[in-house]
């Protein structure tokens, strides 16, 4: 219905479709026989924000509770997909940063499950740009942020892929992560089809140009695209990180 909605306001004007849907946001996209759907935008032209918690303090869950809150405030969702890994409550893992606020305290201890699988990174937004950033070096370089997201691992280390990836492991997953190019362009991509770590890094690595890049989850990896319909709602979700577009008055 939402999908439906922006598509006809369009139609009529009452909606004008900006620079993130002026062209395709997303694509199919083959890399070594393996299949994905890779979103693109440049953050200095589109609106991208990490999303967590509603008005009411709530965690959103989901793409509809965050497509319900963004209506009210004349806002639309053009593209989304989970933004990191969460406790049970929903809460996130490590490092959430809205509106330039620290609402959770980054995470650098070792421990169990992928997050902990050292490096593990930051994705970050500040003023227009973006970039992947290995976690401690985020903290060296006391970096600030208007939005942030930590998960883990990294995938990409300047230009290495993460030295625990097996090119012939038996662990093959839908995953999904995120990684900014040497333009500054920012990739959102989600597997097809279940994939190895090793696999999924050299995509951001040798297809997509990304010196560094982060995973943001497996088995819940979950896309919304309005431009396609798709609207995946396998699991609860914790962070959400969204490219918006704005109602005209």
């Amino acid at each position: 219905m939402h999908l439906i909605f922006i598509i006809l306001a369009m139609i009529l004007g009452l909606v004008s479709p900006g620079p993130a849907m002026a062209g395709q946001a997303c694509e199919d996209g083959v890399f070594d026989g393996l299949s994905y759907t890779l979103c693109s935008f440049d953050p200095a032209r589109s609106v991208i924000r990490i999303y967590h918690e509603d008005a009411n303090g709530e965690p959103f869950g989901s793409f509809d509770s965050l497509i319900r809150q963004l209506w009210r405030e004349r806002h639309y969702l053009i593209v989304a997909m989970n933004g990191g890994m969460y406790h049970e409550d929903l809460s996130p893992v490590g490092l959430f940063v809205e509106h330039g606020i620290e609402r959770h305290a980054i995470s650098t201890r070792a421990g169990w499950g992928n997050f902990h699988l050292l490096p593990n990174g930051v994705f970050w937004l500040k003023d227009g740009r973006a970039g992947v950033t290995e976690t401690s070096r985020y903290l060296n370089e006391r970096r600030s942020a208007d939005y942030a997201t930590q998960s883990g691992p990294m995938l990409v280390i300047d230009g290495a892929i993460h030295p625990r990836f097996l090119p012939d492991s038996d662990s093959l997953k839908i995953r999904n992560g995120i990684g900014v190019d040497a333009e500054g362009r920012v990739h959102m991509v989600v597997s097809d089809m279940p994939v190895r770590f090793y696999d999924f890094a050299r995509l951001f690595r040798d297809r997509l140009g990304c010196r560094n890049a982060l995973y943001l989850d497996g088995t819940i990896s979950s896309l919304y695209a309005a431009e396609s319909g798709r609207r995946d709602h396998f699991f609860p979700l914790g962070p959400i990180i969204a490219v918006i577009g704005t109602v005209p008055q």
